[in-house]
């Protein structure tokens, strides 16, 4: 991937990883709001740069992201205290400098405190909260737990519940769950999913769309108590992984309608996924199967994957 961003950057030297996304930018543009996993800890623009066991990516990556259309990413993951608090300062100042929240990760306790709050033009304002099983064995430092979010169920909870009094219409949790490679949710995201889609206020669910990752390959929609989750989209963006599925993902897209009456639940009214597919070339490049030629094997396994608990009877449609 690190080939690629070089070849593909206009002066010697650098990185451009906007062409490799150039190919999924339309499903994220054509959102009001997208929101993305950032897996990787970003490094300073002199490198090193390092994959698997310690993460450090390009800060170029805030760049591709920005201009590809998201608008906020969750940085909670196993691999963001690869580089340490060092790491994680410089990840979170890169996102700002390109214009990008971020949610999961903080630089001081009040930033923790602050849930990432979006406004949709003429629309909803919508709260991103982000949380990890773990962090490769690694702990924030002691005077520092504020450090990563945990994927703790009550704490969940009460960050939802701070964010819908802070005005949240719609409040989206990205956990970083489940098991690597595993088309099916694992106990503990089936588990986790039932507690976060049960727990209401005054009869209003207090989380309104759960969408998970880690899990390297899609894993299934499913309505759980009312409630959209997806335990898995697999990887957007992924070099060589270890199993070919490792290069398969799938963009989830809801549509959200108002409430009858102020203080009701924002409803879905439509829901999409979108297979993708990482073509690692070279060039390396992030396909939208929809929109691309033969992969027909890929296809129908990320269908099968996503469609494995009865979401179609609930609603949800790929995308044509």
């Amino acid at each position: 991937m690190l080939d690629t961003a070089r070849d593909d950057a206009p002066v010697d030297g650098g990185y451009d990883f906007r062409p490799m996304l150039r190919g999924v930018a339309p499903v994220v543009t054509g959102a009001d709001l997208a929101l993305c996993d950032l897996e990787a800890p970003l490094g300073p623009l002199g490198g090193p740069f390092t994959g698997y066991p310690e993460l450090q990516a390009p800060p170029q990556i805030a760049t591709a992201l920005k201009a590809t259309g998201f608008d906020s990413c969750a940085t909670a993951s196993s691999h963001a205290l690869d580089q340490g608090a060092e790491g994680v300062r410089r990840t979170l100042e890169a996102l700002d400098t390109v214009g990008l929240r971020h949610t999961g990760t903080a630089r001081n306790p009040a930033e923790a405190a602050r849930p990432a709050l979006l406004r949709v033009p003429g629309g909803a304002l919508v709260a991103h909260l982000a949380y990890t099983y773990d962090a490769e064995g690694v702990r924030p430092p002691e005077d520092e737990p504020w450090m990563l979010n945990p994927l703790d169920p009550a704490r969940i909870v009460a960050d939802a519940r701070a964010a819908r009094r802070a005005g949240a219409d719609v409040v989206v949790v990205s956990p970083y769950w489940g098991t690597e490679y595993r088309t099916a949710p694992d106990a503990r995201q089936l588990r986790l999913a039932h507690l976060l889609a049960a727990a209401r206020t005054d009869g209003r669910p207090d989380i309104d769309l759960i969408v998970g990752s880690r899990a390297h390959t899609p894993q299934p929609f499913e309505k759980v108590g009312g409630t959209w989750v997806v335990y898995g989209l697999g990887d957007q963006l992924a070099g060589v992984m270890t199993q070919a599925r490792g290069d398969w993902g799938a963009a989830a897209r809801f549509r959200f309608a108002p409430p009858a009456r102020p203080g009701g639940r924002w409803r879905v009214t439509r829901a999409e996924y979108v297979p993708l597919l990482t073509d690692v070339g070279p060039p390396v490049r992030a396909l939208d199967l929809t929109r691309t030629r033969g992969h027909d094997d890929v296809r129908k396994e990320i269908d099968r994957a996503v469609l494995s608990r009865g979401a179609a009877d609930d609603g949800l449609v790929r995308r044509r």
